[in-house]
């Protein structure tokens, strides 16, 4: 999960997806080259509101998934709201095999 997206949410996700561990990424700990090399590595799942991850996704053959977040800037507790909401559909997507999940 990238540094744009309260820590909030990668605790949520930790606690409310099955099997789930959830990192935050920042630019000082890698190229976004690095990050995506490390998630295509350990088969994690990019989440993000970079429009770069989403761009390269498109691009990428292969690579891991990618969450895209095109929310506006919004309060912790409505983002996490939102999520608990829109997760089934998020997990749902990704178990049919779609790769870029834009979530708006």
């Amino acid at each position: 999960m990238d540094a744009q997206l309260p820590p909030a949410l990668a605790r949520w996700l930790a606690a409310n997806v099955r099997g789930g561990t959830c990192r935050r990424r920042r630019a000082a700990n890698g190229s976004d080259a690095a990050i995506w090399s490390h998630a295509l590595a350990s088969s994690s799942v990019i989440v993000t509101k970079d429009e770069d991850f989403a761009q390269r996704k498109v691009l990428a053959k292969n690579g891991p998934v990618v969450i895209w977040i095109r929310l506006p800037n919004t309060r912790r507790r409505d983002l996490l709201a939102w999520f608990a909401t829109l997760l089934p559909d998020i997990m749902a997507a990704i178990a049919c095999g779609d790769s870029l999940v834009e979530v708006t």
